[in-house]
């Protein structure tokens, strides 16, 4: 969740406070402060948050005590009678809000993570309660007024940065809005935020809900002695003892089809998977993202504009819809004609072996790997042995992070964590100065929602003398017996990925927090990441973190070349099934008319179809009703962003290429123009200047291998 308020670190205003409701004295709010963790400047390096010290019953005294002080802070900067400058409103305004910050960041990474019925509680309680007080700063005209007043002239760097952010935050939010819109406006944004939290928890319970028990060791013909003695524990630990249990993700494939034998185990974890979340349970969200969808568009019109996603892309690099349309409809024909290519050449393995059935979206991924393994002999069981999850860790994703940028990293065991399985390490720069600290929790839990993501605990700021501390967050089986946790090459890919936006957070260099690292527009902060994902393919980082669990053996050169040859491999339907969701979600967000919204599951069907992208055996990445990064998350009418940013990507790596590659001269140019500048400067100009040309699609499908030879 985004509140727009800022993590900073300043003494708490304790004068004039007697007035405060439910604070009588300033014993009891000193009482209040000392008792309570999260409204205590952290001792620990870093200012890393006291995971020991911190219980659940901590956040609501929190939240009162730090939405009071706020709102204080928030009136004074209104209400300061002297001339508006830099210094005395915008600054101020960046420098509030710290005892609400710090208890709201650890919050909702908790929540996301290692969530209870507690946490979840407190969460949908508190989500309009939020968003009102969001409200309250950002359609505050006095305060708007100031800021508008101040001359930009004036000022210079990340001065006038953050002075003209501000002033497109509060126009954004509905400053210029009437008095009656204002308040129409704070009714709609409470509702979202409780209707978004209901969906995040709903969609949990679902994903749970949705696991597949199975009786007998039969029906899970395929998967290894490690997969089946970790689904048996998880239905031990669900209380099916002797039985097997294969949760979900949130993805609409699932993990483990590829090796399962027997179709008709394939097609009852593919559908549990696609209908979790409409079951006319208490897990089904369809209700509420529809009443989403007809909020999101009545916010639009309030602010003018036809659309959500009109609204929502103004401070995007795509700016319009139909700018982000438009590259999403230029890669879906290629994609498309792609993914009927390889669907052809999957039917022919289902035919010569006389299947006797059409290719199903359960099918899939189990015969590509044999299609795979007939044209580059290579397929999965082959390449996992290799990709044991700390050793991708520490010998892949730390080494080339040194390699590329000369960075280190050291296990730290005194600092304290939210659950046993996360680890913690101090990463150093490149002159052996210490840069970070960074918390890692690779394994899934039944409480911590789907997918793989990177969080700040603390922001960069040199104005407030922060230095990053950083989570990354997966959801990786965990070992079971001493068994090694092996993952496969799209997950190594992952663990890259989300390391990307790590660097982003590490090499953040700016004054101020909301120009800091990943502060950057949407369809932007992808591309680090997807940079990312090439090392995990150099053949000298390749070769130093591909090493056999058993044998101890490094990968043969012969498997890395089936590799590579491999890696344009069912890329018609990565895409389609990306481009898909991507589609989807903007459909959603274009609509212009109450009368369009339809039933959920009708309205993806008719949307698909109008794009092309309705391909039965190629489903959306996300299927509507656990769409989470555009219901429950701060995606909305934004997932395009993903390719969006893989174009700037294709088109940045190219360059490397040409120059020799990702060699540590290239990278220390990419962390100079794009990793270190946050929000700070032109992101365009960013770009340009990195690899002299602007963004062009030839790229992507050069490298996605749908360029015709």
């Amino acid at each position: 969740m985004n509140l727009h308020l800022k993590l900073v670190s300043t003494t708490c205003l304790l004068v004039s406070i007697l007035s405060i409701a439910n604070i009588k004295t300033n014993a009891q709010i000193m009482d209040v402060k000392k008792t309570n963790p999260l409204l205590q400047r952290s001792s620990l390096q870093y200012q890393a948050p006291p995971f020991d010290k911190i219980k659940d019953e901590h956040f609501r005294p929190a939240f009162e005590y730090g939405l009071k002080i706020h709102d204080r802070e928030i009136e004074q900067i209104a209400n300061k009678k002297a001339a508006p400058t830099f210094q005395n409103t915008v600054l101020a305004l960046e420098t509030s809000g710290v005892d609400l910050n710090r208890a709201t960041g650890i919050f909702y990474n908790l929540t996301g993570s290692n969530t209870n019925p507690e946490l979840q509680k407190i969460e949908e309680e508190y989500a309009p309660i939020f968003s009102a007080h969001s409200d309250k700063m950002y359609l505050n005209s006095q305060l708007y007024n100031r800021i508008k007043s101040i001359n930009l002239n004036t000022l210079k760097g990340e001065d006038r940065r953050l002075t003209e952010y501000y002033l497109q935050q509060f126009e954004l939010a509905g400053a210029k809005l009437s008095a009656d819109d204002k308040e129409k406006m704070k009714k709609i944004n409470e509702a979202l935020a409780s209707l978004g939290t209901s969906f995040t928890n709903k969609l949990l319970s679902a994903r749970k809900n949705g696991a597949v028990l199975f009786d007998n060791e039969t029906d899970l013909e395929g998967l290894s002695a490690e997969e089946l003695t970790a689904a048996k524990a998880k239905a031990k630990e669900a209380g099916h003892e002797g039985k097997y249990l294969i949760g979900l993700l949130n993805t609409t494939q699932q993990p483990l089809l590829p090796s399962l034998k027997n179709r008709a185990t394939r097609e009852k974890i593919f559908k549990s998977g696609w209908t979790r979340a409409e079951k006319n349970d208490s897990g089904d969200t369809r209700t509420l993202l529809e009443q989403m969808a007809k909020l999101r568009l009545q916010k639009a019109q309030l602010m003018g504009k036809k659309s959500f996603a009109e609204w929502r892309l103004q401070d995007q690099m795509a700016q319009l819809p139909a700018n982000a349309m438009d590259l999403l409809a230029k890669l879906a024909k290629p994609a498309v004609a792609g993914a009927k290519e390889e669907a052809r050449e999957i039917q022919a393995i289902i035919d010569a072996q006389n299947g006797g059935f059409r290719l199903e979206p359960w099918d899939w991924f189990f015969y590509s790997e044999q299609v795979r393994k007939a044209k580059y002999n290579l397929d999965e069981g082959t390449i996992k042995p290799y990709f044991e999850v700390k050793t991708v860790l520490e010998k892949g994703v730390f080494y080339a992070a040194q390699k590329m940028y000369g960075i280190t990293f050291k296990v730290r065991t005194d600092l304290p964590t939210y659950h046993p399985d996360v680890v913690v390490y101090e990463v150093f720069d490149k002159d052996s100065s210490s840069l970070a600290i960074y918390y890692l929790d690779f394994y899934t839990r039944d409480n911590k929602n789907g997918g793989a993501w990177m969080n700040n605990f603390v922001n960069q700021s040199h104005y407030l003398n922060q230095k990053p501390v950083i989570v990354n967050v997966y959801n990786f089986a965990k070992p079971v017996d001493g068994n090694p946790s092996l993952i496969s090459f799209d997950d190594v890919t992952t663990m890259f990925h989300e390391f990307g936006h790590t660097l982003h957070g590490l090499f953040a260099n700016q004054q101020y927090v909301s120009l800091s690292g990943t502060s950057v527009p949407r369809d932007y902060v992808e591309f680090p990441s997807q940079i990312n994902e090439h090392a995990a393919l150099d053949p000298i980082i390749l070769k130093n973190y591909a090493i056999h669990y058993k044998t101890k053996k490094v990968i043969p050169q012969e498997l890395i070349q089936k590799i590579k040859k491999a890696e344009t491999f069912n890329k018609g339907y990565e895409v389609t099934e990306l481009l898909a969701a991507a589609t989807l979600d903007m459909a959603w967000h274009s609509i212009e008319n109450e009368s369009e919204i339809k039933p959920a599951l009708e309205f993806e069907k008719q949307a698909l179809e109008k794009y092309g992208l309705l391909v039965n055996e190629v489903p959306t990445r996300y299927h509507t009703p656990y769409f989470a990064h555009i219901w429950g998350g701060g995606y909305s009418a934004g997932y395009y962003a993903y390719t969006w940013s893989k174009t700037l990507d294709y088109n940045a790596f190219d360059w490397m290429q040409a120059h020799g590659g990702m060699t540590r001269a290239n990278c220390e140019r990419f962390r100079k123009y794009i990793l270190s500048v946050g929000n700070s400067v032109d992101l365009n100009k960013a770009f340009k200047d990195f690899i002299g040309h602007e963004m062009k699609i030839e790229p992507y499908l050069k490298n996605a291998g749908f360029l015709k030879k």
